[in-house]
């Protein structure tokens, strides 16, 4: 029993020891990998392994920010908050890394989201905010899950593409285009159209908003009798 409470001290006490500095890094392992499970199920590059080393490393910042003051006091002015506080910003170029840009659109902005959540995460667990940090974790994957199901559910969900057809001749009239596409309840944008005299093609990309709930084979009948269409792709990238 003795030794329990001695371990059960050493976990909840303010300053850095052995036992607590350990059981806070695996605690910080536990929620950040709960996370990156998360974003693995949705294919997402970054997932359970550097949602844990992510955890770990704000969570270890956070000890060695703690350990430093608390051991040089008098010696040198330690402040419990500078190294912690870089890793709020250092972890930017970790999410940058997990947007991916497209052109015509952006994704991972999520993950870039729950990277910098899971850091401030594994601060919390360095700092000994056992509760906060790990009611933070529940929320995170309540947003990741439930929210994203709730907006399927109810179609909130719009995705930018672009529909690119190459079709025979000179199209200088692409009206007929937009109104097939209105009729879908597709949002048409912007146009980019290229001429190609030499064999007679015309290749027109379409900036629109769709829903997963679009029926696309039936837009590229429609398109391809509209135009007598060669070729009708749905894609994220511009290319002309």
């Amino acid at each position: 029993m003795d030794i329990l409470n001695s371990i059960w001290h050493d976990i909840m006490a303010p300053d850095v020891t052995p036992v607590g500095a350990v059981f806070k890094l695996i605690l910080s392992l536990v929620l950040g990998a709960a996370i990156g499970l998360e974003r693995r199920r949705k294919g997402q590059i970054a997932g359970l392994r550097t949602f844990a080393l992510i955890t770990m490393g704000a969570t270890l910042a956070m000890l060695i920010s703690i350990y430093i003051p608390q051991v040089y006091l008098g010696l040198k002015n330690g402040d419990p908050g500078r190294i912690a506080a870089q890793v709020v910003s250092g972890v930017g170029f970790l999410g940058a890394g997990a947007i991916i840009q497209m052109k015509a659109s952006v994704r991972g902005l999520t993950t870039a989201a729950g990277i910098w959540m899971t850091a401030c995460i594994g601060l919390a667990v360095g700092a000994g905010m056992y509760f906060i940090s790990t009611m933070a974790t529940v929320l995170i994957i309540f947003i990741l899950v439930n929210i994203e199901r709730f907006e399927q559910r109810h179609n909130f969900l719009w995705e930018s593409k672009i529909i690119r057809l190459k079709a025979h001749g000179i199209v200088t009239n692409v009206q007929q285009c937009r109104d097939i596409l209105a009729s879908h309840n597709v949002i048409s944008g912007d146009e980019y159209i290229k001429y190609d005299y030499s064999s007679q093609h015309t290749i027109i990309n379409f900036m629109v908003r769709t829903k997963e709930t679009v029926d696309i084979p039936a837009i590229f009948n429609e398109l391809h009798e509209a135009i007598d269409a060669i070729s009708i792709t749905l894609t994220n990238e511009l290319n002309l």
